[in-house]
């Protein structure tokens, strides 16, 4: 027997709100509405992928679920608003998409007896509707109160993705983990391809994706064991090598970079003892050059 279906609200159209919307109204939710984004664009495919009326952020809190899918430092002001205007009730599920943030942005709903609910994919999204493939088995860290905990549990696995329970006070932490792979991954490859142009590389992107990827995967399965380079190897003279190219390239700022990660590179490789404290000091003072 499947859980009961909600009739859903959702605030924000942007590339979440939407997606997120179609995969409760695979399983049977009635989405009731969508409030409009500033971009047309997002109104226009919010309008494709949902087929339901636009609508204000006060008619969606009429609703069983209100889906609230805004940028992270807008949803507490945006709670706390239909909060004074007496938008909540009690049994009534508020549910927001961030990764920074817990139930707390929920305060103001959850004194209303609302059951607050933080539910976050763990994907990057398009805004597309190739992204609900893309939920599938998808992990979501889910934080709520122990009553509403089951319910969120239920909508995460109904939209095909794999929850994982994160407390409250670990939120921010978990989230600055994600974006510290997600988000400073994109500047390291940007990085990396903008070197190998500068080198005379045609089509850098094709030409370092194998490289990327198996390192990728090994970093995943081995963890610091599948380290490469010449950090492992402590070869101080290809690292001093590529900061004087760097530098004479006029690439001062990614050779800053290169420098910063090298050094956390080489820490972390002599915690694992990948690295002797010997090589460790060899390959610090090859990070001193000017």
């Amino acid at each position: 027997m499947k859980p009961a279906r909600f009739r859903v609200g959702i605030i924000g159209a942007g590339r979440v709100g939407p997606i997120l919307g179609r995969a409760l109204q695979l399983v049977d939710h009635d989405v009731i509405g969508i409030t409009r984004s500033r971009s047309e664009q997002r109104n226009d495919m919010a309008e494709a992928i949902l087929g339901v009326p636009f609508i204000d952020a006060e008619q969606a809190c009429d609703a069983d679920l209100v889906l609230i899918a805004v940028p992270d430092d807008q949803i507490k002001p945006l709670v706390d608003g239909l909060a004074k205007l007496g938008r909540f009730r009690p049994g009534q599920i508020v549910m927001h998409t961030s990764g920074a943030h817990g139930i707390g942005v929920l305060s103001s709903a959850q004194a209303a007896g609302a059951l607050p609910i933080a539910l976050h994919p763990a994907m990057t999204f398009t805004g597309y509707s190739v992204d609900l493939q893309r939920l599938e088995s998808c992990p979501a860290a889910i934080t709520s109160t122990p009553i509403a905990e089951p319910i969120a549990t239920a909508l995460a696995y109904e939209m095909g993705m794999e929850p994982t329970l994160v407390a409250e006070e670990n939120r921010v932490l978990y989230h600055a983990g994600l974006a510290h792979g997600a988000n400073h991954l994109v500047t390291l490859v940007s990085q990396a391809t903008q070197i190998l142009t500068q080198a005379g590389i045609e089509n850098p992107s094709s030409y370092i994706r194998p490289l990327l990827t198996a390192a990728l995967e090994r970093a995943l399965s081995e963890g610091p064991a599948g380290l490469t380079g010449p950090v492992r190897r402590a070869d101080t003279g290809t690292l001093q090598g590529h900061q004087k190219a760097l530098k004479q390239a006029g690439l001062d700022a990614v050779a800053n970079t290169y420098t910063d990660l090298a050094h956390a590179t080489a820490e972390m490789a002599n915690e694992q003892r990948i690295l002797t404290d010997a090589q460790l000091r060899d390959v610090l003072s090859a990070l001193l050059i000017e």
